[in-house]
């Protein structure tokens, strides 16, 4: 909620164009539901946030695929395996400079998106550490992401077809043993 408001006002502030999206899943979240600043305040368009430090894998993420990512650290953590979580909050432009220094720091990078695999965003993230994170890589990088189908309307195949945390955690297990 709070970088909500932050970027919410953030865009209305900005001379450029800018589309802001919100999800719906992020409205039935207990654990978002906080009491706000009253002051007024951004978060700047395009600055990413460390939402959990890590030494073995990053995780590199936005909207509600967050919390998946935390909530699979949390068991990936149970396990031995130190997850950074990335939420990159804006995509376009994305922090770069945030993602580098951890992909520099763990060597290991998912990219865990909601959109298909083919032609999602993921692709362009990875193909941003390719160029200019490939020496510090000791593995590839993994993309989890949904199914490349329709996006299903009823609930449970939309379970389905989107990323769940034991996915994330299967990444990152094989990728930690690479």
């Amino acid at each position: 909620a709070y970088d909500a408001k932050g970027l919410l006002k953030a865009a209305i502030r900005d001379p450029d164009p800018v589309l802001f999206f919100e999800h719906k899943y992020l409205y039935r979240l207990p654990r978002l539901r906080e009491t706000l600043p009253d002051e007024d305040y951004i978060v700047p368009i395009g600055k990413a946030s460390v939402r959990r430090e890590g030494s073995d894998v990053t995780i590199i993420t936005f909207g509600a695929m967050v919390y998946r990512a935390l909530d699979a650290a949390d068991k990936l953590a149970e396990a031995g395996i130190s997850a950074e979580v990335i939420d990159l909050r804006t995509i376009v432009p994305f922090d770069v400079e945030t993602v580098l220094a951890s992909v520099k720091k763990t060597n290991r990078a998912i990219v865990l998106h909601e959109a298909s695999r083919t032609g999602g965003f993921g692709g362009e993230i990875s193909a941003t550490i390719t160029e200019k994170a490939f020496e510090w890589l000791e593995a590839p990088i993994i993309r989890v992401a949904s199914l490349d189908t329709p996006v299903p309307y009823s609930p449970p195949l939309e379970d389905f077809y989107m990323p769940q945390v034991d996915d994330i955690v299967e990444a990152a297990t094989r990728l930690s043993a690479y």
